[in-house]
């Protein structure tokens, strides 16, 4: 029977080559930096990978979203489509929609991917119906699947009922739940690509050219590092942003809500965010952790150690705190099968959890053969 027993060590922090992170990150940590002035009325950053929350201003608070909403709508499309390359149809009840446009006409046929492009670039309200049609059927469904997949990403303070973000006073987020959303949908290389590109050309049925969709973004051209994602207004939700950057192999989102400067306040708080935060590398897949003793086999330990490597944002501050404990058993008896899951690995900082690996061992150890015995 394996015993299991928890030993503590104090970590030597190594900041080396980053890779993605893989743990299971606690959103109740909580913001990195308290007290950040901002001009909007709701506003959260997050780094992308591990959803850790930087900086937070009524970030909970149940705000309406305009067509940040889009950013939904998209990653809903671009997991329940098989082919964006299929052209389709666009319905009836696409042409004309009130708001921003592509200017789609009936009897036209367009891709998938094209109605993304301007969907998420020229924030299309024609786009946003036209694929929530050919997606779900309806308006009606489509939204449906949009709030089950907000469930599932775990913004349960956010509803949708249309993909567009024309107002409606049951359609809302958070800025933190809007994050979560945008870091989901970022970790998408489809979506990715999308929302970093600048002009896209599409056709344009009984024209003698082509359209041409122009990214809103302006984070994508004035901003270092600038990949996305989606500008939104409503003369009720304000002008609102969704920005992310990449620097130094991490990636910060920044959401604003009701926000006038909405550019300069993502730019300085993306900032803010850099200069603090050191993504870290915490332990390496490349060498054992932690030896495990092996009664019964032909070496008496095993070697055990992690499937990817961690590295997560602290601020140097931080890094001096930070505790690493670890679960595993007294003994394992022979055989013991390389790769196998064999206890977890706890990170704590100020005696907060702030997430957890599995660990698993590094090789195999045979039993003992007959031959061995004396």
């Amino acid at each position: 029977m394996r015993k299991k027993a928890v030993a503590t060590i104090a970590v030597m922090l190594i900041l080396a080559s980053m890779c993605a992170f893989g743990g299971n990150a606690y959103a109740s940590f909580g913001a990195a930096f308290e007290n950040v002035e901002c001009s909007a009325a709701a506003m959260a950053t997050m780094e992308l990978m591990s959803e850790r929350l930087i900086m937070e201003k009524n970030c909970h608070t149940r705000l309406p979203m305009a067509s940040t909403t889009k950013i939904m709508t998209a990653i809903t499309v671009i997991e329940h489509t098989k082919s964006l390359d299929k052209t389709v149809d666009i319905p009836d009840e696409a042409v004309g929609v009130e708001g921003s446009s592509i200017y789609l006409m009936h009897g036209e046929r367009l891709s998938i991917r094209d109605l993304l492009y301007g969907l998420m670039l020229q924030s299309g309200n024609d786009c946003a119906v036209a694929l929530a049609i050919v997606t779900g059927g309806s308006v009606e469904h489509f939204a449906e699947m949009m709030n089950d997949l907000a469930a599932q990403i775990g913004a349960f303070d956010t509803h949708f009922v249309n993909p567009h973000g024309l107002h409606d006073d049951d359609h809302y987020t958070t800025a933190y739940d809007l994050a979560l959303i945008s870091a989901y949908a970022m970790r998408n290389p489809v979506f990715e690509e999308i929302v970093g590109t600048k002009v896209r050309k599409t056709t344009w049925k009984d024209h003698d050219y082509g359209r041409v969709i122009t990214n809103k973004n302006k984070i994508l051209s004035r901003f270092d590092g600038g990949c996305g994602i989606k500008t939104g207004y409503t003369k009720k939700a304000g002008r609102c942003l969704v920005a992310a950057a990449k620097r130094n192999g991490s990636t910060i989102i920044c959401v604003v809500l009701n926000c006038g400067p909405m550019f300069e306040e993502c730019s300085r708080l993306m900032n803010l965010a850099f200069d603090r935060l050191v993504m870290t590398d915490i332990i390496s897949t490349n060498k054992p952790i932690k030896r495990v003793k092996v009664e019964g086999g032909e070496r008496d330990y095993v070697d055990v150690g992690l499937e990817s490597c961690i590295h997560y944002p602290f601020t140097k501050e931080e890094v001096q705190r930070l505790e690493i404990r670890y679960e595993l058993p007294d003994k394992l008896n022979a055989p013991v099968n390389k790769g196998e899951k064999i206890g977890k690995v706890y990170f704590y900082l100020d005696n907060r959890l702030i997430f957890f690996e599995d660990l698993f061992t590094m090789d195999s150890v045979d039993g003992e053969s007959f031959f061995d015995f004396d």
